[in-house]
């Protein structure tokens, strides 16, 4: 079976692109014949990429130059089953990982002043998102969807014409050998030194780029609201407004660090006592995975697929991101429970359910049925 993935850029943080690195060596076991179809070799690590780079200004010419260009690539290149993980009406399988568009525009536009409200409505690239998404889900081509949680199966189900039978839930695959309690015992005393990082100090850790859609500012808020408490919020990720969150955490010091980007967070869920993400909008982040595979507690939003993994009051907690007086309670909730090893025990129980090996074969048995 010769196999086209689709996708668009390569992000060394992405979520995407960690589930491709992982599905590519199970279509493989399976004896596919793999080919990426991408704007770039770099990053990818396949050893079949077929580059299509389209001259673009600005992000609605930049995807709807990609998607003509894919869609015509995949269909001169004779393959027997297409894969995107981009809004391209046409392919045979879609993997959700970006959730519903339009679903996100209105949690955003619940939450706007009349500026962003107007903001958003004249924005024609929203537009052409929302209008993708209805045709690729209601093409007649499209045979199977890959939904990263259920919150996401079932927002398709109710937006567009789409047969339930063709939505598979696949939640994302963590390596539970690379992230593994051992490494988070291993490294905790010498990251905690090396962060500064006082023996006292309960430390809540932040890793997402895309700060305001994954709730650093109701982190940094609550934690204001946390008083003198003896807390601490590190925020590990890429975001282009990072200079807008740094001045929010102003008033509280050293108390908050952004770190940018960091190729190995394995040293920050072992320095951390709590993982935080109150995210207002997330089909299934991979850093709570990684954070709860670790043995380390999370504090996720309502709206996220890593709440429906996560055993409230056991595990972690599950948050409501506008309700910073809450988030502040349930942290000082954490800080409480943090030496508590039941808990670090629950987080990881939860995570083995979701090891690479159980998404691998998920997923070889939905190709098998589609070949």
């Amino acid at each position: 079976m010769r196999v086209a993935l689709v996708r668009q850029r390569y992000n060394a943080y992405g979520g995407a692109e960690r589930f491709i690195e992982r599905s590519l060596p199970a279509l493989e076991r399976a004896g596919a014949e793999v080919t990426l179809i991408a704007r770039s070799f770099q990053g990818w690590g396949a050893r079949r990429v077929l580059p299509v780079d389209p001259v673009h200004f600005g992000n609605l010419w930049r995807d709807s130059s990609f998607a003509r260009a894919a869609r015509s690539a995949w269909q001169s290149g004779g393959f027997d089953l297409v894969q995107s993980h981009e809004r391209i009406a046409g392919c045979d399988l879609y993997r959700a990982g970006d959730g519903v568009h339009a679903r996100w525009l209105e949690i955003r536009l619940a939450a706007a002043g009349p500026l962003e409200r107007l903001g958003i409505a004249l924005n024609p690239y929203h537009r052409y998102v929302c209008a993708a998404e209805r045709r690729l889900f209601e093409h007649p081509r499209l045979r199977a969807v890959i939904c990263n949680s259920n919150m996401i199966r079932d927002e398709i189900r109710h937006a567009f014409r789409v047969a339930p039978g063709k939505l598979h839930v696949i939640y994302n695959g963590v390596d539970l050998e690379h992230f593994h309690p051992r490494q988070r015992a291993a490294l905790r005393s010498s990251a905690r030194a090396e962060l500064g990082i006082g023996e006292r100090e309960t430390l809540f850790l932040f890793v997402g780029s895309g700060f305001a859609r994954k709730g650093l500012d109701a982190a940094i808020g609550a934690l204001a609201q946390c008083g003198q408490a003896p807390f601490r919020l590190l925020a590990a990720g890429r975001d282009r407004d990072a200079a807008r969150f740094a001045a929010l955490a102003a008033g509280l010091g050293e108390r908050v660090r952004l770190l940018g980007a960091r190729d190995d967070v394995r040293p920050l869920y072992a320095a951390a006592d709590c993982f935080i993400l109150p995210t207002r909008y997330d089909p299934f982040p991979n850093t709570a995975l990684e954070a709860l595979a670790m043995g380390l507690p999370a504090i996720v939003g309502r709206r996220s697929g890593a709440a429906e993994i996560l055993r409230h009051g056991e595990s972690g907690w599950i948050c409501e991101p506008e309700d910073v007086g809450g988030l502040a309670r349930l942290m000082q909730e954490a800080a409480s429970a943090a030496r508590d090893e039941r808990m670090g025990e629950a987080a990881r129980s939860d995570a083995e359910c979701y090891g690479i090996d159980e998404m691998a074969r998920k997923l070889t048995e939905l190709y098998a049925t589609l070949a």
